[in-house]
């Protein structure tokens, strides 16, 4: 169904709203309860398309991510508004980048392939400190010998990049910048054959 010429603006005002007020992204179903369902997917895109027109050139704007629409600040502007925020921003080690790399651009992995890949046991700190982010989930088991978890990356990893699909993700050298730095302590890092001699993990 087609909005009537004079309810667009009504539509694109009850879209605005909802998109303002809420702390994540709407997908298309969830804003087309809005209109009881009546408005199909393409229409209410196109209405979503001419809303983030009518905020070209403003400090926020309309986009589009893996987990549907939301208004956000315009990056250039980020490191400015950080100056309204007492806490400083957190900074993640290279380790745990490292990893989350691995992770992103080779998908479905487990911890065995992150070490074979980086040459060094992977502290179960990074994992947990990725996961603690929804950077990452354990997605299943690879079914070989031991059964090992599986690793891949959440729409919350691709929401905060302002992705919308694994697609679309950055050549691998400029990840790293787009990722908002976190502080975490740096990982003091064996070499993988010096791990696997030192004594395992209690569960």
């Amino acid at each position: 169904m087609d909005f009537p010429t004079t309810d667009l603006t009504h539509a694109k005002w009850l879209l605005e709203a909802a998109l303002l007020a809420s702390p994540e992204p709407l997908s298309l179903q969830a804003l087309k309860r809005l209109f009881d369902d009546e408005v199909d997917a393409e229409t209410l895109r196109k209405v979503l398309e001419d809303l983030r027109s009518d905020w070209q050139g403003r400090g926020v704007e309309l986009v589009s991510v893996a987990s549907g629409w939301r208004f956000q600040t315009r990056p250039q502007y980020q490191g400015i508004l950080d100056r309204l925020s007492p806490q400083k921003p957190p900074k993640y080690s290279r380790a745990v980048l490292e990893t989350l790399a691995i992770i992103a651009y080779r998908q479905p992995v487990t911890r065995g392939d992150i070490e074979d890949i980086r040459g060094v046991a992977v502290a179960a700190t990074i994992l947990k400190a990725l996961e603690a982010r929804q950077w990452i989930e354990r997605i299943g088991h690879r079914e070989v010998e031991g059964r090992p978890e599986l690793f891949a990356t959440t729409r919350a990893f691709l929401d905060d990049l302002g992705l919308r699909s694994l697609a679309e993700l950055p050549p691998l050298e400029e990840l790293g910048t787009l990722i908002e730095q976190t502080p975490l302590e740096e990982e003091a890092e064996l070499p993988l054959e010096a791990a696997q001699e030192a004594p395992v993990e209690q569960a």
